[in-house]
């Protein structure tokens, strides 16, 4: 059995739509992250670094949903193209999203939140999520997928983290927001798979499980 460690989180998400797009079935084990959960001794015992997500197959353990994306593309030989240009875009907007979108919607996010606001620190994370989003929307404006002309693993990494940096935005940061026509519509397609809602409803039900 495959078990998945995770909370309803983008870097929980990314994991949990992988599994649901190929079907495997999966043990999703929550941790309550707002509890810090991820420091207990038991789960530091599959990852030492105190982070979800964290997954377990019959071959391996490894956390870091990056490393775990590519372990389940390269295993099912799915959603990672096999070579050529394709497979180079979608290895590289892969690791664009663990550099850069995903660290630094975290950093303008926790910076926000801080009772004492440090306004040089919440502008410089906003400009550079502002910068990348427009990077994002160039990439989407010549490419119906990040990886060219297929859905990969390169958009389960960044949707989770697009569609949440704009929930934000649009709440907080509106008239800083450039138009992003093609990333919101990319957005609204990948929302709209039938593995993604499957994924979402499963991390809404551990996160709340008192909701309908």
């Amino acid at each position: 059995m495959t078990t998945l460690y995770a909370w309803n989180t983008p870097n929980g998400q990314k994991p949990a739509i992988m599994l649901e797009e190929l079907g495997v079935p999966y043990d999703l084990v929550p941790i309550n992250i707002e509890r810090g959960e991820q420091t207990d001794p038991a789960f530091l015992k599959v990852n030492p670094n105190a982070k979800i997500p964290v997954l377990s197959d019959a071959s391996v353990s490894l956390f870091e949903s990056g490393a775990i994306l590519l372990h389940l593309a390269e295993k099912h030989g799915r959603f990672l193209p096999d070579g050529g240009q394709s497979r180079a875009d979608t290895l590289a907007w892969s690791f664009w999203q663990v550099g850069g979108l995903g660290p630094m919607i975290g950093q303008w996010g926790h910076f926000l939140m801080l009772d004492e606001k440090l306004p040089t620190a919440i502008e410089r994370y906003l400009a550079e999520t502002l910068r990348l989003f427009t990077v994002l929307e160039g990439r989407l404006a010549e490419s119906a997928y990040l990886g060219g002309a297929d859905y990969t693993i390169a958009d389960m990494m960044v949707f989770p983290w697009a569609r949440g940096g704009l929930i934000y935005l649009d709440r907080v940061a509106a008239d800083r927001l450039p138009d992003l026509p093609h990333t919101r519509a990319w957005v609204a397609q990948i929302e709209a798979r039938p593995a993604v809602k499957r994924a979402f409803a499963k991390l809404d039900a551990i996160a709340d499980p008192h909701a309908a």
